[in-house]
């Protein structure tokens, strides 16, 4: 039986039977999930921890899931799963003024030397103008990309056809975040996602659009983990330098 036949047979005979069934049948939901954020660097969160309380959250789904609903339990379950594992993370966050000022800086330094090169800086020239070393820059990349990633794919409602990243056609037209919430956005932000490199681009394709997990990315594109994470931290930088009135969270 697939996944939403299982659900069905539940919500008309409830066994632990079937729920152990439906959890398992989750998993590779679940893991999918948990493959698209980046872990802070916390002794109260690793894989594992995520993908339990991904599974506390499935459960919830199940609890909340009726038979009169128009979408399929692994879509409802979807946000379900996403949303406890984003409370979780942001309870674990402790973001520190420095940061939250260093994500501002960097932000404004892109826009700053877009303006002055008129093209994307290099990210040794933003680390130059900030005065970090390379290497600080690319960890502060890598944790824009784990920050933002808590507020992405968050739907205003329950339902998924109610959520942002329903509303997007593809690629050239958003990204998926949850400031980007009217229609005179969208020029202007296809231009913007434009103005990215080819590798960027498929890199934003594979992330938001293919569902694709930071190490599936890696692995095709022959980087590593930390890199995509860095080099997605540098486009939502980017993106939100060009759209002046997006905020960072």
């Amino acid at each position: 039986m697939d996944l939403q036949s299982l659900v069905l047979e539940y919500k008309t005979n409830p066994t632990s039977s079937l729920k152990n069934l439906i959890v398992k049948e989750s998993i590779p939901l679940i893991k999918s999930i948990v493959g698209k954020v980046s872990c802070p660097n916390s002794p109260l969160c690793d894989k594992d921890d995520l993908i339990n309380i991904g599974a506390t959250g499935l459960l919830q789904a199940l609890d909340n899931y009726t038979l009169d609903k128009d979408v399929k339990f692994n879509t409802f379950a979807y946000y379900r799963i996403r949303g406890s594992i984003i409370d979780y993370l942001r309870s674990i966050d402790e973001l520190s003024r420095t940061n939250r000022a260093r994500y501002g800086s960097a932000q404004e330094t892109i826009s700053y030397l877009q303006q002055k090169l008129g093209r994307t800086p290099l990210d040794h020239e933003v680390a130059k103008e900030m005065d970090l070393s390379l290497n600080d820059y690319q960890k502060l990349l890598s944790k824009v990309q784990q920050r933002v990633a808590l507020s992405l794919d968050v739907c205003h409602s329950s339902d998924s056809e109610n959520s942002l990243l329903g509303r997007i056609e593809d690629v050239n037209f958003g990204l998926p975040d949850q400031s980007i919430i009217n229609e005179e956005d969208s020029q202007q932000l296809k231009q913007a996602v434009k103005s990215l490199s080819e590798r960027e681009q498929i890199i934003l394709a594979l992330y938001y659009y293919e569902e694709c997990t930071l190490k599936e990315i890696a692995e095709s594109l022959s980087l590593s983990e930390a890199r995509i994470s860095q080099i997605i931290g540098k486009m939502l930088l980017t993106l939100k330098a060009d759209l002046k009135e997006l905020v960072l969270v």
